[in-house]
């Protein structure tokens, strides 16, 4: 009965400032599912200096099949986006690193030793949404051998793990960082993904929070997330590394 009456907002929004960096967005124009354009990069660039963030990693995905983005393509947007941000007089600091997915060409990339990198090897990677690779942990372990720090991007969206955290546990005993999308405690993927989310940070098991941001519509639920219980609760636990970035 009482649950009734059991606050499922917060009255402010959290500040998004002490996270001083993001490293999860989609910000270079026109190479994958992010902003189309270069002004739609600028905007979104600006709301998210108001938000209070002082550098922002944005990361292009890289697939086999959908996104073929190399190191070239993303460099060469990289800096005409810099150069338009130095024209608008925008001071905020922009690099760019990738997404990447485990998908049937991902080891041959591995191989090729030319993953793009942020912080001191850091590679974020996505895991396809509806199989496991099978070759995971084999993948996990080559590029562990190499150096490489794994964050894990939105590990409350994979829908074949929520009924089994031992299987998120052992990415997190295999010194796996996971990346939550702050989006999620909003219920904007499914209530299913919000629920896998919260029950992630009561488990002390989220390292970074990401914006994922492709476009305004993604910058307008962002800021709804600032409203979530769960999101003062994870930046409150101590745990959340993005100033380290």
């Amino acid at each position: 009965m009482f649950n009734l009456f059991k606050k499922k907002k917060l009255d402010y929004p959290v500040s998004f400032k002490g996270l001083k960096t993001d490293m999860h967005s989609h910000l270079i124009p026109g190479i994958d599912d992010g902003s189309p354009d270069m002004d739609t990069s600028v905007f979104l660039i600006r709301e998210m200096k108001q938000l209070g963030y002082q550098k922002l990693i944005t990361t292009p995905h890289i697939s086999s099949d959908i996104f073929k983005n190399t190191t070239e393509i993303i460099q060469k947007g990289l800096a005409a986006l810099q150069h338009r941000l130095e024209m608008e007089k925008l001071d905020i600091k922009v690099e760019a690193a990738a997404e990447y997915l485990i998908d049937d060409g991902f080891e041959k990339r591995l191989n090729s030793n030319n993953l793009i990198t942020f912080s001191n090897k850091f590679l974020l990677v996505e895991l396809p949404y509806f199989h496991l690779p099978p070759n995971l942990y084999d993948i996990t372990f080559e590029l562990q051998i190499k150096g490489y720090k794994i964050m894990l991007a939105h590990p409350e969206r994979y829908l074949y793990w929520f009924n089994n955290m031992k299987k998120y546990e052992e990415l997190k005993d295999r010194g796996v960082y996971f990346q939550l999308n702050m989006i999620s405690l909003t219920g904007h993927y499914s209530q299913e993904v919000k629920k896998m989310a919260e029950k992630m940070i009561d488990a002390q098991m989220i390292d970074f929070l990401g914006s994922d941001l492709h476009n305004q519509h993604y910058l307008n639920i962002l800021k709804k997330s600032q409203f979530e219980i769960y999101l003062e609760k994870v930046l409150m636990s101590g745990k959340i590394q993005n100033h380290i970035l």
